[in-house]
């Protein structure tokens, strides 16, 4: 989406009738422009009502992200983030890596409204809605090396239940290794990409999206199963709040993490594992595929698993799981 797009969506954001020929020219643009700006808009979730004569209307309002409400909700953890907002990005995580390369420091954080080339694990496209999702990425620093940063992303997982549980999010679960569920369908999802050395200090950019409440035309475009917030509890959490929630929780966890990786979260992790104890399919890099029953979660958060050829351990690396009805 172009910037011109986003500046017709806010005067929009207001809720009244807007003419084409009236945002021209607040804008200083032409008719034609407008036009163009608000084409192809409803691909990114937005409904557009238009009314001969009165002009256009937002069918739902826009919340739009706002730095200093973000800041405000984290309270005594403001000091722990350092906010990029960014209308639209590529992908979150590849605009912190660039920073990170360039010494970004330990809890920068970038958020944008529209993320065009999403990405989650073995190469899947994340779908977004604008003022529908969050998207962003965290970047956190280790004085240990990339070896120490297993089960991070199990990690991130329980400060994301914590998150959700203080919404009013019920019903939730974790997917291993890196799946937020409500009953079988994805609501968020964690993709971590590590840079530094094995032995330290490494640095971990942390990418979460969450479906908040998104368009049908955005959900047939996903290729597995997805709810959203909305759908669970009727309604939207303010979505600034919510982030800086999320983050808070995510400040906590990550200095846990810090002291005692993986291990010292795994109780926690273990109470909302929806497939504990339950058969699976994994699906491995190589093609192969593997049934078997989930016996637990190791300490470094390796998936131990029941399987033919008996008791096999399983890393994140990129095998992914379903459940086995």
């Amino acid at each position: 989406m172009k910037p011109l797009t986003f500046a017709v969506l806010r005067l929009l954001s207001d809720g009244e009738f807007h003419s084409g020929e009236g945002m021209a020219q607040q804008l200083n643009v032409s008719s034609a422009s407008i036009w163009q700006a608000m084409r192809h808009l409803d691909e990114a979730g937005v409904d557009l009502f238009r009314v001969p004569g009165r002009g256009y209307r937002l069918r739902e309002p826009l919340h739009w992200i706002d730095k200093d409400k973000i800041y405000a909700g984290l309270g005594d953890k403001a000091g722990f983030f350092d906010l990029e907002v960014a209308d639209s990005l590529a992908s979150t995580n590849n605009r912190l890596l660039e920073k990170a390369v360039q010494g970004a420091p330990k809890g920068s954080c970038v958020i944008t409204e529209m993320q065009t080339a999403g990405r989650g694990r073995r190469g899947r496209e994340w779908h977004v809605n604008l003022g529908g999702s969050l998207t962003f990425s965290v970047l956190w620093r280790f004085n240990q090396g990339a070896g120490f940063l297993s089960g991070l992303s199990l990690a991130v997982g329980v400060a994301l239940m914590r998150a959700l549980n203080q919404a009013g999010v019920s019903g939730a679960g974790l997917k291993w290794p890196n799946d937020v569920l409500h009953r079988h369908r994805k609501l968020a999802g964690i993709l971590i990409e590590l840079q530094g050395d094995m032995l330290g200090p490494s640095a971990a950019v942390i990418g979460i999206g969450i479906n908040l409440k998104l368009s049908g035309k955005v959900l047939n475009r996903i290729d597995q199963a997805a709810v959203d917030i909305h759908s669970i509890r009727g309604d939207v959490p303010e979505r600034n709040l919510f982030l800086a929630n999320i983050l808070r929780h995510l400040a906590d966890v990550l200095n846990e993490f810090d002291e005692g990786g993986f291990a010292s979260l795994r109780e926690e992790w273990l109470q909302h594992h929806a497939y504990h104890e339950k058969r699976v399919l994994l699906m491995l890099p190589d093609g192969s595929q593997h049934q078997g029953h989930v016996l637990d979660v190791a300490e470094d958060g390796a998936l131990l698993v029941r399987t033919a050829l008996g008791q096999q351990r399983f890393t994140s690396g990129e095998i992914s799981l379903r459940g086995v009805t």
